[in-house]
């Protein structure tokens, strides 16, 4: 395990490449979990969950509980998005997606697990519990 301090000095982007990989893995188990869909419904869903403007959603769901420190991680991982955006998504959506991967590779190799479980505890019932209630009515 890296000492937070060795962590806050790695690549933001290094550390939002991490943090989509993990937030990624959360989603997929938790649908796994909680969904009898098909697994190309799952897909679907997933990725309108992990997609610039489903993180940036997130985020904003958890922006008001998290610490001085992580907001700080929140703050440099918005600000080093590189310069070039996707076209299928706003510099704002991308900016704040970077920002909450960022925050999960932080919490990730810092070893934060039961931290993670409850942001993404907030994020599940702020977001994804609506679109598997939505899907599951259909």
């Amino acid at each position: 395990m890296l000492d937070k301090n060795d962590v806050k000095q790695k690549n933001m982007l290094s550390l939002a490449y991490l943090g989509d990989a993990v937030y990624e893995s959360l989603v997929r188990e938790y649908l796994m979990e909680n969904s009898s869909n098909t697994p190309a419904a799952l897909h679907q869903i997933t990725t309108t969950i992990v997609c610039a403007k489903g993180q940036s959603e997130a985020l904003s769901l958890i922006v008001d509980i998290l610490t001085n420190e992580e907001l700080e991680i929140v703050r440099r991982g918005r600000n080093s998005s590189k310069a070039a955006v996707p076209r299928n998504t706003s510099p704002k959506f991308y900016r704040s997606a970077t920002a909450l991967e960022a925050l999960f590779g932080y919490l990730d190799m810092t070893n934060s697990d039961e931290r993670i479980k409850q942001l993404f505890q907030v994020i599940c019932e702020g977001q994804i519990y609506a679109l598997l209630k939505n899907d599951n009515s259909n």
